[in-house]
């Protein structure tokens, strides 16, 4: 195709989503590189510490992170903390460390509240960066565990002499999600919808769809996957 020519409309349509696609990840990769710097941080701080962990310990060193991540100047952020694994407490099977809300109030189960006893271990958020080592972003999905809000939970592993300790975890709820990237993904001119890998839509240019959606594959134009974070942008037939 000669300089002067104009792309066909296939053309703008890839364009279309590799540009979704740069955004997106753009938007993702400011909050995990910033998490993963939490998680190797926490690593070396409870190494420094040495003896064995309490929960009391635990939210001693967790909170100044927990603090800083929520203040993070760049992107909303609702919620953030530390879920220690099973087995690594000296006081307690595990541990949620966490802090969310404008008020950055700490997370307390009431007592005996069903909430105490959670096998964090069987959640999509924890399990995934346990058996990968890797960070995960988990959802769009309610977050009754926390803030019974729709949200998406991002998690990196936090390993302590090569053995697995927990995860650094933040939360972004979807409405925050919705109201960064629907402008610019809207701005693309094309009927776009961010999904993630069982094909729940996070984001939507498009009317026929809402977040929490499932997309139909007979909708499926074309798609992107994003660089920064296991999800990815859909053009609509």
């Amino acid at each position: 195709m000669s300089a002067t020519t104009a792309p066909t409309s296939g053309d703008a349509a890839v364009s279309a989503l590799d540009s979704a696609a740069g955004i997106v990840s753009a938007y993702f990769g400011r909050l995990l590189p910033m998490l993963e710097e939490h998680a190797s941080r926490l690593a070396r701080e409870i190494t420094e510490q040495g003896g064995k962990l309490t929960v009391s310990r635990v939210d001693d060193i967790v909170e100044p992170h927990a603090r800083a991540i929520l203040d993070f100047v760049s992107e909303p952020i609702y919620g953030a903390g530390f879920i220690a694994t099973v087995g690594v407490l000296a006081d307690a099977p595990s541990h949620l460390a966490w802090w969310q809300g404008e008020d950055r109030r700490k997370l307390v189960f009431p007592a005996r509240s069903v909430k105490q006893g959670i096998d964090y271990r069987e959640l999509e958020w924890f399990r995934v960066p346990l058996l990968s080592g890797k960070s995960h972003v988990a959802g769009p999905y309610v977050d009754y565990l926390c803030s019974d809000e729709y949200t998406m939970t991002a998690a990196s592993p936090v390993t302590v002499d090569g053995t697995f300790v927990g995860v650094a975890g933040l939360d972004v709820l979807i409405e925050t999600i919705e109201r960064r990237l629907t402008p610019p993904l809207r701005a693309l001119r094309t009927s776009l919808v961010l999904v993630n890998g069982v094909s729940r839509v996070l984001v939507s240019t498009d009317p026929r769809f809402s977040a929490g959606d499932v997309l139909r594959p007979d909708l499926v134009r074309e798609r992107r996957a994003c660089e920064a974070v296991a999800l990815e942008v859909v053009e609509l037939a």
